[in-house]
């Protein structure tokens, strides 16, 4: 990762883009476990977009938190981990970044259905008022399916 970018914060503590993004990652995943949609939406910029798949694009805070409230009602239970990441300021502007960050989440839906998706956000960056938010966020899956693996990989490399 990439930390040309520091600032001292209140408290006297230097932090890096690392530990900022990192946060704003922590912070978003931390929220779909605990289904808290105040704090899910309070890491998106206002002019976001989240693109979950080809036909499933969102533009807008409100547009994207009423798509997660909605596709959240079809779950019992989910819990999301963030695997690695990395994120990389913008030499040209340093109010701008863009990253890579791998997650795996485990749920269960209220048909019942339990499975796993291992997949990846390309995100872009907005530092807004001091705070790093997301811009962008576009999840590309790797697999989707049963938690023994069985579905087909994504993927795969024939």
């Amino acid at each position: 990762m990439t930390n040309t970018n520091t600032n001292t914060n209140a408290g006297g503590t230097t932090r890096t883009l690392r530990d900022d993004i990192s946060s704003l990652v922590h912070r978003y995943a931390d929220a779909v476990v605990r289904r808290d949609g105040d704090q899910w939406g309070s890491t998106w910029a206002e002019d976001a977009s989240w693109k979950l798949t080809k036909d499933r694009h969102v533009n807008g805070r409100a547009d994207i938190v009423a798509l997660w409230t909605k596709a959240m009602g079809g779950f019992q239970a989910v819990v999301q981990n963030v695997l690695n990441g990395e994120a990389t300021l913008d030499a040209s502007d340093p109010t701008k970044a863009t990253g890579r960050w791998y997650i795996m989440e485990h749920f269960l839906r209220k048909d019942g259905v339990s499975g796993i998706l291992l997949a990846y956000y390309d995100d872009t960056y907005a530092c807004v008022e001091g705070r790093w938010l997301f811009a962008s966020r576009a999840l590309v899956a790797q697999y989707q399916g049963p938690p023994d693996l069985s579905a087909p990989f994504l993927n795969a490399v024939s």
